[in-house]
């Protein structure tokens, strides 16, 4: 047995041919590999996703369903979470092994094997495995550290945002003006920090699959008008124009989501605008959207297909976002180059948020002329 293994890796072996099975589950077993073997594609498929390997030594040219077709489905199969290399195994006379490679598999190797390179090759694509197993547990306590952490950071945070409160509210008595400056700006600080715990603390609920989503029926219109009115305070500050607009000719109004979070994507979107925008206005606006092609005019709610969407629109008079900003706005830590750009995490957790309720976002801005942030939700019936 080789002593390089330190656990009993599990490969599995598609092959139609019984002779090849056996030669390559013989050689593979007397070098202390546990292996599990099947016959076609559909079976290969079933034994992987009720139990993962480590390895799939996969014969390229099987009738029905083929090797490339098997290294496509497995490429393609979001239930499995952990990566699996897969070895092709091809006759010298094998067309196209590029066309696998392409489709995701790692390595081939030709018939008739051996042993040597047969093993030679296992050893290197486990290693490759072993590797990036490790990675993603490294990855993974990381991110269960830094949600432990950043959910034990608000306890402090909102116990001073409420030691703070009341200060200001004079419940400890009364506050000369300089320390009622100190406390308002000290507030000011301690809500930014414990909004950003926050966000952070959202990002790797969703990343670590942790956040589960109560959908229910949400009217849009009236989360809008609620958002809008809890933000027109900095809207006044800033001697900026808010306008909320509902198309005239929308019929649906309604969609299924999680109201908690699609108010904390809204807010996200118009508190951004707000932020960015020193002059001029804010406008926000919610339309229809249908994929038969049917205006507005002719399309009512008891037609809606799972194809409709809603739209919304957040448009500012911002300085607008450079275009080599805005292919990477939405990713993680991404900050702008404006002087106001926070964290980085705030549109990536919005495109989660969308994501989850199978919508899209996207940005249109033109440097010094403002943005437009659109968001589709789509309205199932």
């Amino acid at each position: 047995m080789n002593s390089q293994n330190s656990r009993s890796d599990k490969i599995l072996v598609v092959d139609d041919s019984p002779d090849n099975v056996f030669l390559i589950k013989t050689i593979l077993e007397e070098e202390g590999y546990t292996v599990s073997t099947a016959e076609n594609g559909a079976s290969a498929l079933a034994q992987l996703e009720a139990s993962p390997c480590d390895l799939v030594l996969l014969d390229l040219m099987m009738p029905g369903m083929d090797g490339y077709e098997v290294t496509r489905r497995i490429r393609g199969n979001a239930a499995m979470q952990q990566y699996i290399p897969i070895l092709l195994i091809t006759a010298h006379d094998a067309p196209n092994v590029a066309k696998g490679l392409d489709l995701g598999a790692d390595d081939f190797i030709r018939k008739p094997v051996t042993v040597d390179e047969l093993l030679a090759r296992v050893r290197s694509l486990l290693r490759l495995k072993h590797s990036i197993d490790e990675r993603d547990e490294i990855a993974r306590q990381r991110e269960d550290f830094v949600s432990r952490l950043t959910h034990d950071l608000r306890t402090p945070l909102v116990a001073a945002d409420r030691v703070l409160m009341l200060f200001q509210q004079g419940a400890l008595g009364a506050l000369s003006p300089q320390m009622q400056e100190v406390i308002t700006i000290m507030a000011r600080s301690n809500t930014n920090l414990l909004s950003m715990v926050n966000t952070l603390l959202e990002v790797y609920r969703f990343e670590a699959g942790r956040k589960t989503l109560a959908f229910q029926p949400v009217n849009l219109p009236q989360l809008l008008e609620e958002v809008v009115g809890e933000l027109t305070p900095l809207v006044e500050a800033k001697s900026l124009s808010m306008n909320l607009v509902i198309a005239e000719n929308t019929t649906i109004s309604e969609i299924m989501g999680d109201r908690l979070e699609l108010h904390r994507l809204f807010t996200n979107l118009i508190g951004n605008a707000i932020k960015f925008t020193d002059s001029g206005s804010v406008n926000v606006r919610l339309s229809s959207a249908f994929a038969s092609g049917k205006s507005d005019e002719s399309h009512t709610s008891e037609n809606s297909t799972a194809s409709d969407y809603i739209i919304i629109e957040v448009e500012d008079t911002g300085p607008g976002i450079p275009p080599e900003e805005q292919a990477t706005l939405f990713e993680r830590f991404r900050q702008g180059s404006h002087k106001s750009s926070g964290s980085g995490l705030g549109l990536y957790l919005s495109r989660r948020i969308v994501e989850a309720h199978e919508g899209t976002i996207q940005v249109k801005s033109e440097f010094g002329k403002g943005s437009v942030f659109i968001v589709m939700l789509p309205v199932k019936s």
